[in-house]
């Protein structure tokens, strides 16, 4: 169960919550959330999760592989964040977390209240719409907020129209 969010009381916003990846359906998802940001008066946060590494054998390299971690996250999170403020004027709220995403983004949802709606993109690949859709469609996931499913092959003009 989820806790109470806060949306509706004075000085809380709804916010859109976007999984940033390296799938090429994630800018898909980030462009629909920042056009529902403007049309909502709300705000985007961006989520990246490293999953955790066997980082096990030597101090060294553990502390190499988490730096490495880090700077691509920060470098996705930067493009993202990029692309929501030129194509939608929305700044937005970026967040590194490391463990397993379904658990970092259930763990986010849970310690923001005002985080009310996850938007999520379809892929277009054979092998399925992408981890994150796949487990929810198999109940593995199930969020404790709504989730929008963006389908990969929509034109920015068709977010724009949809959003």
């Amino acid at each position: 169960m989820v806790t109470k969010r806060l949306i509706k009381e004075a000085g809380h916003r709804r916010k859109f919550l976007a999984v940033i990846d390296d799938t090429p359906e994630c800018e898909r998802a980030v462009f629909y959330a920042a056009r529902r940001v403007v049309g909502t008066q709300g705000s985007l946060v961006l989520l990246y999760v490293i999953e955790p590494g066997d980082f096990q054998h030597w101090l060294g390299v553990e502390q190499m592989m988490r730096a490495e971690a880090m700077e691509t996250a920060e470098a996705a999170l930067a493009r993202y964040a990029s692309l929501a403020r030129d194509k939608a004027g929305v700044e937005a709220e970026v967040v590194i977390r490391e463990g397993v995403p379904v658990e970092e983004i259930h763990s986010l949802i849970e310690e923001d209240q005002d985080i009310a709606i996850l938007v999520l993109a379809a892929g277009a690949a054979k092998e399925g719409p992408g981890p994150l859709v796949s487990s929810i469609a198999g109940g593995n996931a199930a969020f404790p907020i709504p989730v929008t499913v963006v389908p990969y092959n929509l034109s920015d003009e068709d977010i724009e129209s949809l959003s």
